[in-house]
């Protein structure tokens, strides 16, 4: 098969698994009858199998037809994500943006993007939620949301990752003058820890040797919250022990308010996704805050 007819029939055939049939086919596209299904007899003939088993009241995909027309929508799917992206390109951005950030990163990495992303969209009005929860994009209509994790659950949404930080275990000066220094994560467990109920274990906190072997120690649950501001609220008080991103308290570790433990063993790296739920129709609103986040934090 010559590449200038790869793609001949392929629209065509689609249509009519889609609409059930020959007639529905034709009357969507704005074609006769007898013109789809000579386009899809070519289809055949090019490929050398049967895609449809025919009868005088349906139509029924082959086996090979059933394969085939799983990759064509995909092929169909990608042309118009591009015809979009072009024709999106074209319109200024304008409505509501909502969506949902972590505290922390919100408050301090997100002021900047937002006072741009207003100067140079200003028919884009922003409904911004600072919330430590993981909120249900779709269910809850958000246009997207930031997302922290060492390792991003599957689901639908589609994910980019628009930065990375370290995450480290961190006590007070004064915390620690009282009840000592832990040396190794396995002293954990008597001490006062502070764990984020929004983790699937939150008293399970996951360390790697200094060879890179992962194992996990049960520490002791002394708080359990699903607010990282709290957390470092009551360590900054020196109540506790707590385990956050770099960007939580970035501040605190460099003015001496937090020290951070267990130096010798690596620290995890954590991610932080844009998280939206299609990459079909996206919005210029949404690819512009996209686009402009990206941009500002790999600056950093």
């Amino acid at each position: 098969m010559t590449m200038n007819k790869l793609f001949d029939g392929v629209m065509v055939f689609t249509q009519v698994v889609k609409t059930g049939g020959f007639s529905a086919a034709a009357e969507l596209m704005g074609h006769s009858t007898s013109y789809i299904s000579k386009e899809v007899n070519k289809l055949e003939e090019r490929l050398g199998v049967r895609l449809l088993n025919r009868t005088t009241r349906s139509i029924g995909l082959t086996p090979e037809g059933k394969a085939y027309y799983q990759e064509c929508q995909q092929l169909v799917a990608d042309a118009e994500q591009a015809v979009n992206m072009l024709t999106l390109h074209e319109v200024a951005p304008k409505g509501t943006l909502r969506l949902s950030t972590p505290v922390g990163f919100g408050n301090n990495y997100l002021q900047p993007i937002l006072a741009e992303y207003m100067r140079l969209y200003p028919n884009v009005s922003l409904d911004l939620d600072l919330n430590d929860r993981k909120v249900d994009v779709v269910a809850e209509g958000y246009d997207l949301a930031i997302r922290a994790s060492l390792q991003l659950e599957e689901s639908s949404l589609i994910c980019r990752k628009i930065f990375s930080c370290k995450g480290y275990i961190v006590a007070s000066p004064g915390y620690l003058s009282k009840h000592g220094r832990p040396h190794h994560p396995q002293e954990l467990s008597r001490h006062n820890c502070f764990c984020y109920s929004n983790h699937k274990s939150p008293n399970k906190w996951q360390f790697n040797d200094k060879e890179g072997k992962p194992y996990s120690v049960e520490v002791r649950q002394k708080l359990v919250c699903n607010s990282a501001e709290m957390e470092l609220a009551l360590v900054l008080d020196d109540l506790g022990i707590c385990r956050l991103p770099m960007f939580y308290m970035e501040e605190e570790i460099k003015s001496g308010k937090l020290e951070i433990l267990f130096e010798d063993l690596p620290a995890p790296e954590i991610d932080v996704f844009v998280v939206y739920p299609s990459r079909k129709h996206l919005s210029p609103k949404v690819r512009a805050f996209i686009d402009l986040t990206v941009d500002y934090l790999s600056s950093r």
